[in-house]
């Protein structure tokens, strides 16, 4: 579904990005993880098309992502970032709906699309009329995954979505999201630094380090079986802050 070959990026003097090579499968959950800086939202960014590699080649779904088809497959994928990203002057609904006006939806097919999603993110339908300064922190989330789905895309990118929520709205909508996950098998790439997230989220783990992938695979290979000192040292940190 996304394949990515020889990806370099750098922003002036910092190298964000150095060689990475990345594949990932339809229908495939894969959390990128790693510490600040080290170039997961980047790779994100450069999966949706909104930056470009300084060299190497980004496919989805076999095509090269490149300017003459850039907005017609991004609208095969659903982009979720940390703040929800909700534009503060529409309501909810108008949120959600945006971009099925923009490529020019009837009023029925968006509103029967909304019922959907409402019940798939277990949010209340007087939500919809309320902006988002209105809302909690995982309101707000729930509103952007529901803008995210609203087109039915095949590849859902989320970047630290649950990041600012505090604990019990987090875990809560935890849950939600995996049985979400599970429910519409769809491909999902999740950032987060948090390595229970990554956890409890993936079918595969991606960890990033300066710029590059030091491994992948499941938790237990990255706590097992460690490529490199970086590697293990990442690990036994984040599980001695779980146990604090």
């Amino acid at each position: 579904m996304l394949t990515l070959r020889g990806i370099h990026k750098r922003f002036a003097d910092t190298v964000a990005l150095a060689g990475v090579d990345l594949d990932i499968a339809g229908g495939e959950t894969v959390v990128l993880i790693g510490p600040s800086g080290c170039g997961k939202s980047t790779l994100l960014r450069l999966m949706i098309g909104l930056i470009t590699p300084d060299s190497g080649s980004v496919h989805f779904d076999g095509q090269p992502l490149q300017p003459s088809n850039i907005l017609a497959l991004r609208r095969r994928m659903g982009y979720v970032i940390q703040s929800g990203g909700l534009f503060p002057h529409l309501t909810a609904r108008a949120n959600v709906a945006l971009q099925a006006r923009f490529v020019g939806l009837e009023d029925d097919p968006i509103e029967r699309r909304i019922d959907e999603l409402l019940e798939l993110t277990h949010l209340p339908q007087d939500i919809l009329e309320r902006y988002p300064v209105q809302l909690s922190g995982g309101q707000r989330q729930r509103v952007s995954l529901m803008r995210a789905l609203m087109l039915d895309p095949d590849v859902l990118l989320l970047d630290e979505p649950l990041g600012a929520l505090d604990p019990m709205i987090r875990a809560d909508l935890q849950r939600d999201l995996r049985a979400i996950f599970r429910r519409l098998g769809k491909t999902v790439v999740l950032v987060t630094h948090d390595l229970a997230e990554a956890r409890y989220f993936s079918q595969r783990l991606v960890l990033l380090n300066a710029g590059r992938i030091v491994q992948q695979g499941s938790y237990h290979q990255l706590l097992q079986s460690p490529d490199d000192d970086f590697v293990g040292r990442f690990v036994s940190a984040q599980r001695q802050e779980e146990a604090l």
